[in-house]
C-alpha cells in the first residue's frame, strides 16, 4: 500500500530531527523513501533553525518525495525538542525516529516499525543497539561507559539507549514527562509508565559529512542531571496496573 500526505492515517510516520545537517539530508531522506516504498508512511524533517541550506534543500524535495514534509524551528532548541515537535505532528500511531547525520541505516527502520505494530499494545518501544559502530574509540569508550552507569541505575535494560533510532507508540511517548535530553532516556520513561520494552540490533555507518554537535564533555555534564532527575521521577512514580471503568 502506498500514501502521500493526502488526509489518510499512515501507518509509520518518520521523524528526524537536523541541524546543519545540509550535507546529509537529501539523501537520507531518499534512502527512507526507498525503505518504506510500498508501505503507509510519511517522513518529517524538523530543521532546528540550521545556518545552512538544510531547509531549502529539504524543502525542494518535496516534489520528489510526496511523503515528506519539513518543519522547522525558529530558534535552535535541541535535538529532543525538534524530536518532541515532528512527534507532535506526526499522524501514525507508530513513529520512527533517527539521527539527522546518516548514521543510522533506513534499512533498519522498517523492520522495527512492523515489530512494534505485530506487536501487543503493551510493548510500546522497539529500540535499536547499534552493532560495529562507526566511531571513534574515545566516543566509543564514553558511550559504553555512560549506558554502563545509566543501566546500572535506571534499570532500563537498554545496552544503547543513544541510538537515535527508535519505533515506539506515539500515544505512549505524549504520556512521557518532558524535558531537555529526553531522548536518551525514552526507554527508562517508558517503563516507568509500566509499558514493556525490547531492542533489536541495527547498522551503524560512518559520518560522511557534517561534524557531530556533541562533545563527551557535554554529554557528561547534561547526563549527570538528567540522570539524577530520571531517578527522581522513577521514585515517584505510583502505576496503577491499568485503568477499568464501571
Amino acid at each position: 500500500m502506498t500514501s502521500d500526505n493526502s488526509a489518510a492515517t499512515p501507518d509509520f510516520s518518520v521523524v528526524v530531527p537536523v541541524f546543519d545537517e545540509g550535507g546529509a539530508a537529501p539523501a537520507l531522506a531518499r534512502e527512507i523513501a526507498a525503505a518504506f516504498a510500498g508501505e503507509s508512511y510519511e517522513m518529517i524533517f524538523v530543521d532546528d533553525a540550521s545556518r545552512d541550506d538544510t531547509k531549502a534543500l529539504l524543502t525542494a524535495l518535496k516534489a520528489e518525495i510526496p511523503q515528506l514534509r519539513v518543519l522547522g524551528h525558529r530558534k535552535n532548541s535541541g535535538q529532543s525538542r525538534s524530536i518532541r515537535s515532528g512527534i507532535l505532528a506526526a499522524r501514525a500511531p507508530i513513529v520512527v525516529t533517527m539521527d539527522g547525520d546518516g548514521q543510522n541505516d533506513p534499512a533498519d527502520a522498517p523492520r522495527l516499525a512492523k515489530a512494534l505494530q505485530a506487536a501487543p499494545v503493551e510493548l510500546a518501544l522497539v529500540g535499536g543497539e547499534r552493532v560495529k559502530r562507526q566511531d571513534s574509540n574515545a566516543k566509543r569508550f564514553a558511550s559504553k561507559f555512560g549506558n554502563g552507569v545509566r543501566k546500572r541505575l535506571l534499570k532500563d535494560t537498554a545496552n544503547d539507549t543513544g541510538c537515535g533510532l527508535k519505533a515506539f507508540r506515539r500515544e505512549a511517548f505524549l504520556r512521557l514527562p518532558y524535558f531537555d535530553h529526553i531522548h536518551r532516556y525514552i526507554p527508562a520513561l517508558m517503563l516507568r509508565e509500566g509499558y514493556e520494552i525490547a531492542f533489536q540490533p541495527v547498522n551503524h555507518r560512518h559520518r560522511e559529512t557534517g561534524v557531530s554537535k556533541y562533545t563527551n564533555f557535554g554529554r557528561l555534564k547534561a547526563s549527570v542531571s538528567d540522570l539524577f532527575g530520571v531517578m527522581w521521577l522513577q521514585s515517584r512514580a505510583r502505576n496503577p496496573q491499568g485503568v477499568d471503568e464501571a
